[in-house]
Formats: C-alpha cells, sequence, structure tokens
C-alpha cells in the first residue's frame, strides 16, 4: 500500500458502506465531488476499479472486497494509536465528545456541564443529543451516557444507578382529570414510547388497562412537556420529580424498577486527565442528584 493511499482509505471506507457519494459526503462531512476524486485517485493508484457504478449508486466490486477487511483493519489500528495516545494526556485542557439522550440531557445534565465549565474552564465539552446508541470502539464519541438494563459492549462502564420509574401526571391533570375516570382508567390517556415494548407491553399491565393510548413519543424530554400540558399520563424516571415539580406521582401506584444508568468510555481514555475528570464530576454530580429525589 502506498503511503498516500492512506489519504483516500477513509473516503473509500464512507462509499463501501453508504453506497452512494451523497450518504458518505454526510457521513465525513466531505463534499461528494471530493470523495469522488479520491475513490477515483484510489483506483487509479492500484490499477482496478474498486466500485461497480449505477443509478442505485455504489457497490463492491471483487477488487473492492478484498480491500475492504484491510482498509477497516488498517482503521482499527490508526483508531487504537490514536486512542492511546489521548490516554497519555495528562492536562485538564482540551475537548471531550459526549452523546447523551435529549431525556437526560436539558432538565439534568445541562446544569451539571455548566458547573463542570466554570470548575475546569479550559475543558470542552462536544455534545451530542441522541437516541442512538453511539459507538465508542469506533470513536464515534468519547464518553456516553445510556440507559440500559446491561452493557455489552467493549469498554468501560461504570453503572450509576438503577433509574426507578413511577406513573405521572400533571398537577392539573391530577385534580381535574383523574378524579373523572371510569373502571381500570378509562377516560384516561397515555403518552407511551415508541420504538420499544414500552407502550403494547407495560401499559395495558398497568393499573390503569383501560386508559387510551393516544400518543407515542420516544423523547422522554418531550413526554414530560406533554404531561406538563395536561396531555395524560406515563411512565417516568423518579429522577425527574426534582425538576418537573408540577408532575405529580398518581396516587396508590408503585414505583416499579427500570434500567440502570450508565457511564461509558473507551479503556485507553480513562487514563486522561480531562476525561477522568468529567466522568468523576458527573457520577458524584448525578449520584447526589439521585439521593436527594
Amino acid at each position: 500500500m502506498r503511503t498516500y493511499d492512506w489519504e483516500f482509505l477513509p473516503y473509500f471506507l464512507a462509499v463501501a458502506r453508504a453506497g452512494s457519494l451523497r450518504t458518505a459526503a454526510q457521513l465525513t462531512g466531505v463534499n461528494y465531488g471530493s470523495i469522488n476524486r479520491s475513490i477515483q485517485a484510489l483506483e487509479a493508484s492500484y490499477g482496478a476499479r474498486l466500485f461497480h457504478r449505477s443509478k442505485r449508486g455504489f457497490a463492491l466490486t471483487e477488487f473492492g472486497e478484498a480491500l475492504l477487511p484491510m482498509a477497516e483493519e488498517a482503521e482499527q489500528k490508526i483508531l487504537a494509536a490514536r486512542k492511546r495516545v489521548e490516554g497519555l494526556d495528562r492536562s485538564e485542557t482540551g475537548k471531550i465528545r459526549f452523546s447523551l439522550t435529549p431525556t437526560l440531557a436539558y432538565d439534568i445534565v445541562a446544569p451539571l456541564i455548566a458547573k463542570f465549565s466554570d470548575r475546569y474552564p479550559e475543558i470542552d465539552i462536544e455534545m451530542r443529543l441522541t437516541s442512538e446508541v453511539e459507538s465508542i470502539t469506533n470513536d464515534q464519541t468519547d464518553v456516553s451516557l445510556r440507559a440500559a438494563h446491561t452493557v455489552t459492549d467493549d469498554v468501560v462502564a461504570r453503572k450509576l444507578m438503577q433509574l426507578d420509574l413511577g406513573i405521572y401526571v400533571s398537577k392539573n391533570y391530577l385534580e381535574n382529570v383523574v378524579p373523572k375516570a371510569g373502571p381500570g382508567g378509562s377516560g384516561l390517556t397515555w403518552i407511551g414510547a415508541s420504538g420499544n415494548d414500552y407502550t403494547h407491553g407495560r401499559l395495558p399491565r398497568s393499573p390503569f388497562p383501560n386508559a387510551t393510548i393516544r400518543h407515542e413519543v420516544s423523547d422522554g424530554h418531550m413526554r414530560a412537556r406533554l404531561m406538563n400540558l395536561n396531555v395524560g399520563m406515563s411512565y417516568m424516571p423518579v429522577l425527574f420529580e426534582s425538576v418537573f415539580p408540577n408532575l405529580r406521582r398518581m396516587p396508590e401506584t408503585n414505583i416499579i424498577p427500570g434500567p440502570s444508568l450508565w457511564i461509558l468510555l473507551h479503556s485507553d481514555l480513562q487514563r486522561t486527565v480531562r476525561v477522568r475528570r468529567f466522568v468523576d464530576y458527573l457520577t458524584e454530580e448525578l449520584r447526589v442528584l439521585h439521593k436527594s429525589r
């Protein structure tokens, strides 16, 4: 492999994974014309076509298929080298890429980031709010805050707490709508969570099986906002009681165990001072918040 081929391999991998120049451009942040020229230069270097081009997109040729595993191996070695070097960093400066769900971001984590910023003015946090599980081992993020029952990733996983869940409504809904409910919660409205068995599994087995499921929202923060606007009731982490004082737990309902809250990071980065400061700070503050609820 020639030295300058290293420059083109990331674009080869992006097109191989995306199947088109435009999607590869979105993945890499490079315009698709530059990616196309890089692919052409790589093909000229090897003297072989790496992709079949058609209206449906780009598909690997037999030469591309042969190159793919070697390019992926090279990518992993480069990522590992980067993490190893970053792990030697002993300063309280630099950037940390941090991914978390919008559910936790706005009212739980944002105040903690503000305090951390005052304490460590030379550490910058690049936050990505996403409900998707971003890969730490593939260098999509440095630190992740994730709610899950278990973690099987090859990462350092720090379990913070179990997120207990309760059924919540607004104060107004509790005072004006709930007293009019019929047997099994008929006349009440559920705000469910889309994309899992929560809505159609847990809600019918709840104390209010006859309530109507009228809305499904994947973002817990949005569900809390809708509850505040008297739209209906939903399961929410008890942790939210401290940040949504207008919410009330439904009377005569039990708290149930939910997923655990984890902080995840790459094993090499646990030796990086700025990452360790951030992870230790989040751990302490979130545990204090959980105990004070």
